[in-house]
């Protein structure tokens, strides 16, 4: 046999391979374009872009109410710095940011149902910032963001989706001074509850007092007790920190009500202790010690005591609710 023909025959052979398997990927690749499903990957680019106009309309909406609101909230900082009644207002907003943050997944699970509803608290938030702005009410102006910020969660996200943000907007209230008329309804009866209270326990560790107002008369010195000493700046920290604590502590919500308002007899009655400490150190120490640093260091350690007390009230709630289950 000739090695040449052979050759010669072989060669049309092997060349029609590459070119029939050229063929059939040239044939597979529609039906294999087709598998992908283009139309869905269009889709995926449509909902990105759209994520990002959206993202950019949150965004310009947000810089427009900063705008609206930059001289608000630059006196509302202010404020919490020149009055130390508010002095934990930095602390509220950080707070609530960081409960959107830790309940982040809850927000992406909640459904988008916008409400018109919204548009109207939209607009009621806008005409109580202009009656604060006119009136030279802070308490209103201010006031009016959080109603602002709740009513465009609820048109353009729904009730739903409110009701995961309740709490984290609820607590911005607390940020916010009162207004002085509500605020000096609120001391001035603090400042006599304290000076009784006070006066009947000197009276019941043997000590001579007279109690006119808000004024103790002792043997050694007289207590005047002023508003800085009526317990409302005690009482606005814990109120704010028995918010806080029962967020992080207590999943009933009639136990984290309970706490806050737990916190007024406790930080009258701490309160009445702290003045009542400050007589005795006056009449069997010294009456410089009734004021200055022994003054001082008094309230912070009456504060941490209130602090435990709470703690204490909410460890002996859930203890009686196990040994309640466990009779059961």
């Amino acid at each position: 046999m000739n090695p040449a023909l052979t050759t010669g025959n072989a060669s049309p052979q092997s060349t029609a391979a590459p070119l029939s398997t050229e063929i059939a990927l040239n044939a597979a690749v529609p039906q294999f374009a087709s598998e992908l499903n283009v139309p869905g990957v269009e889709l995926i680019a449509e909902r990105s872009a759209y994520d990002r106009v959206a993202l950019l309309q949150y965004g310009l909406l947000t810089l427009c109410i900063v705008g609206l609101y930059f001289r608000i909230l630059v006196q509302l900082v202010d404020s919490w710095i020149q009055n130390p009644n508010y002095s934990h207002g930095f602390f509220v907003p950080l707070f609530s940011a960081w409960v959107v943050w830790r309940e982040r997944r809850r927000f992406a699970e909640a459904p988008v149902q916008p409400s018109n509803f919204g548009l109207m608290i939209i607009l009621g938030a806008l005409s109580i910032l202009v009656l604060g702005v006119f009136g030279a009410e802070l308490f209103l102006s201010r006031t009016s963001l959080l109603f602002l910020i709740a009513g465009v969660l609820i048109y353009f996200r729904g009730w739903k989706f409110f009701r995961v943000a309740l709490f984290p907007w609820a607590v911005l209230f607390l940020m916010i001074p009162l207004p002085a008329i509500i605020f000096n309804q609120i001391a001035l009866p603090l400042q006599f509850e304290a000076s009784k209270l006070a006066t009947g326990l000197l009276g019941m560790l043997g000590v001579p007092v007279l109690r006119e107002g808000n004024i103790i008369q002792l043997p050694a010195l007289n207590l005047d007790v002023v508003e800085a000493c009526s317990g409302i700046r005690s009482l606005v920290s814990l109120i704010t920190l028995a918010a806080f604590y029962g967020y992080l502590c207590e999943p009933r919500v009639w136990r984290r009500v309970l706490l806050v308002v737990a916190a007024v007899p406790i930080a009258v009655f701490a309160n009445g202790v702290r003045i009542m400490g400050s007589g005795l150190l006056g009449q069997y120490w010294s009456p410089d010690k009734a004021e200055g640093f022994f003054h001082m260091f008094s309230g912070v350690l009456i504060f941490a005591v209130s602090i435990l007390t709470m703690i204490a009230l909410h460890q002996l709630l859930s203890w009686s609710s196990r040994s309640h289950r466990s009779t059961a």
